[in-house]
């Protein structure tokens, strides 16, 4: 066993020092985030008490961005993640499935939604089960309005989060993890702490023991969740948290699992609990 463990800690290594170069702690260590120079973001504070001894401190993935891509997200005029919210603000009030209902026919507006973001995903008394904000919305598309289930982490879904996210700015995040979406909490840090693929690589390979040091031509952040879903660059579009969870497992080189699915859900509730405290920022601008 003693020979086994040591053997992963040097595959480990190899493939981390193959991928991981030294770079500066941080892309600004005294940045901080007002957007539209009015909505103050939280983007450093004291790691919740369930990180003890993982991290003192949690930091926005904003932190580790470029000076350039930083000001994207500084005014909503310059943040292409915002044309998304926007579509969702329309399909809110847009008459869906065969009840003749829109979401405004249940909510005052998106405005009225804000405390959704910050709490999710969380624990459904209904269901008996944690959810998501997007399993939330297709429950309401189908058995409330009579629509179409929509696809996990389609457009549609994207921009209904986007609209959610935006309306929150500001607002710690806040997500439960006792009671009975514990079991569903530890399945989650279980596989945030899980080496994957070739590689042999976690969760916390990347994020927890190594951020601040570049990956290729990356800067890695903590992969806190609080900025999505993102308006990531390089694919020119919104992505969600299961998206990013999905390509971050192929990079390991092994088979992923689906938006949508049982483990994602888990990670998700995991990841986003290591985020309490910071500011909902969403949507956030990404390389």
């Amino acid at each position: 066993m003693k020979l086994k463990n040591t053997l992963r800690t040097v595959r480990t290594a190899a493939a981390l020092t193959a991928l991981v170069l030294a770079a500066p702690a941080l892309a600004d260590e005294e940045a901080e985030l007002v957007i539209n120079g009015e909505i103050e973001i939280v983007t450093k504070t004291t790691a919740p008490a369930h990180l003890e001894g993982h991290l003192d401190e949690i930091l926005s993935g904003w932190r580790f961005r470029s000076d350039e891509t930083q000001a994207m997200e500084m005014d909503d005029f310059d943040n292409p993640g915002m044309l998304g919210a926007e579509a969702g603000f329309e399909q809110f009030e847009t008459v869906m499935g065969t009840e003749g209902k829109s979401c405004m026919d249940c909510h005052e507006g998106v405005d009225s939604l804000a405390s959704v973001r910050p709490t999710y995903p969380k624990w459904n008394d209904d269901k008996e089960a944690v959810y998501t904000i997007q399993m939330q919305i297709n429950d309401c598309l189908t058995e409330r309005m009579g629509a179409e289930k929509q696809k996990y982490d389609s457009v549609t879904m994207l921009n209904f989060e986007a609209a959610l996210a935006s309306v929150a700015r500001g607002t710690p995040m806040n997500v439960a993890i006792d009671g009975p979406a514990q079991a569903t909490w530890e399945q989650g840090k279980e596989m945030y702490y899980t080496r994957f693929g070739q590689l042999d690589l976690s969760c916390a390979n990347c994020h927890e023991q190594n951020y601040g040091n570049m990956i290729r031509a990356d800067h890695l952040s903590q992969g806190q969740t609080n900025g999505f879903p993102v308006y990531r660059i390089k694919d020119n579009k919104l992505t969600g948290t299961h998206g990013r969870f999905k390509g971050c497992i192929r990079d390991t080189r092994a088979e992923t699992f689906s938006p949508g699915s049982p483990e994602f859900v888990a990670l998700e509730l995991y990841v986003a609990s290591r985020g309490n405290g910071l500011s909902v920022e969403g949507p956030s601008v990404r390389n």
